[in-house]
């Protein structure tokens, strides 16, 4: 047992979906947990504005130690005398109170608007849990297209190098019994080393693409991941009929709804600073005992208390125009807050727009990509039957591989492009809440 206790323990290992993948970061990346203890906070700030409105006790005391008693001066007539000033000292060397004092809101506007702003103010934190969840969704796609799109471009490489690796063996063949020349071997071995060294790359892009999505994720970089989705999981297409027959989208943006509730506090904060203008009418009460001796052990032998209840009421009459001048300001913020609504409002139509003509344009690059790749490889397959027959050359068939080398990076960035653009267009939509 103390053995195993060295013993290095091998790192977790995951396979996840897309969805896994995004319900994974809603659990452990670091931005959702802060906005979601944020939820939290303003839940106990909730608490704290009712406790406002909830009797408030508070107790005191004091203790006092005369190291020279006070005196005071009176006439002598009463004390035989006559004619002079007698010093008197009514006061004790020790003396001591204590007191419990307690009340109770009983009406206060300002309360009552600060109430309902509180839980406003949830309403804010829990629409910016809703943003970073979107955003978090948002990169935690796009690392994962990438890996796949990064999977998919290997693919093709390890198609091309064994493509090229026969063809290569087969000329070295023909070169050695006489029929081919020693630069044409030496052409596609050019291109057969390019394309390892390019694929040898791609590789170790791919480790740190890897690393990529397990940091968006929030997942440990050292833990192993495997992707369960394939590129041919994903719909291309399909979202261009939907995004031009929803004109309210903006509605469900949650950016919008931050504004709205942002809106909402300046109102309250507006009824707030009119509500100053109505008295506050509040139960107080107070419970106190005092103590008096010129021995400390017995000064709290004998007490004399008393005790009180009753109502304030505090009318504010002039402030010296400070109230008006608020109300001003936060009128002047609920104006600001309509207008940055529909500045919002016209953005997003605008962002929404930019997004569709932009997939629309990435989805019909990605397809002629495919014809092209698709001719390319058609051009190499006669180029290489022409160059068998010895009707052809060797640059021929050079220039065909290189030219579906070039539709397979194409194809490639097209195939990347059109997936981000599929993710702006379902966040500018809002179709990641």
């Amino acid at each position: 047992m103390a053995l195993a206790g060295f013993a290095q323990q091998a790192p977790a290992s995951h396979s996840f979906s897309l969805a896994d993948a995004i319900k994974y970061a809603y659990e452990h990346q670091d931005s959702v947990k802060n906005a979601a203890l944020d939820v939290q906070s303003a839940e106990y700030k909730i608490k704290e504005t009712i406790g406002i409105g909830l009797p408030q006790i508070n107790g005191s005391a004091n203790f006092q130690d005369y190291f020279k008693v006070p005196t005071q001066v009176a006439p002598g007539e009463p004390f035989g005398q006559p004619g002079k000033l007698v010093a008197l000292s009514f006061a004790l060397k020790y003396s001591s109170t204590l007191s419990l004092d307690a009340s109770q809101i009983l009406f206060d506007g300002s309360f009552l608007v600060g109430l309902k702003a509180s839980r406003t103010y949830k309403d804010l934190s829990v629409r910016n849990l809703d943003r970073t969840k979107v955003e978090t969704s948002v990169n935690v796609t796009k690392a994962y297209y990438q890996v796949l799109v990064n999977d998919e471009q290997i693919k093709l490489f390890d198609a091309n190098i064994k493509q090229l690796k026969e063809q290569l063996d087969q000329t070295t063949q023909q070169n050695k019994q006489g029929f081919v020349e020693k630069i044409d071997v030496d052409r596609l071995t050019v291109q057969y080393n390019n394309l390892v060294t390019n694929r040898g790359n791609i590789i170790r892009s791919l480790i740190i693409n890897y690393q990529l999505l397990k940091f968006q994720m929030g997942m440990p970089i050292e833990e192993d991941l495997d992707l369960k989705d394939k590129l041919i999981d994903v719909s291309l297409g399909s979202e261009l009929a939907a995004a031009t027959t929803d004109t309210a989208f903006y509605h469900n943006r949650v950016e919008y709804k931050l504004l709205e509730t942002a809106k909402k506090l300046n109102e309250f904060d507006l009824l707030e600073k009119k509500a100053k203008y109505l008295p506050s009418l509040s139960a107080i009460g107070n419970y106190s005992g005092a103590f008096y001796e010129n021995k400390l052990s017995n000064i709290y032998n004998r007490g004399f208390t008393f005790s009180y209840v009753g109502l304030r009421l505090s009318i504010p009459i002039f402030s010296g125009g400070q109230r008006s001048n608020q109300v001003k300001q936060a009128q002047v913020s609920v104006l600001k807050a309509q207008n940055n609504l529909e500045s919002a409002k016209n953005g997003f139509k605008l962002q929404a727009n930019s997004a569709r003509i932009a997939y629309e344009n990435s989805v019909q690059s990605l397809n002629n990509q495919k014809r092209s790749r698709e001719l390319a490889q058609e051009v190499l397959r006669v180029a290489r039957i022409k160059y068998q027959q010895g009707v052809g050359s060797s640059i021929e068939v050079t220039q065909a591989q290189t030219e579906i080398e070039n539709a397979d990076n194409a194809y490639i960035q097209a195939l990347y492009a059109a997936l981000v653009s599929k993710v702006d267009l379902d966040k500018a939509y809002a179709r990641l809440n």
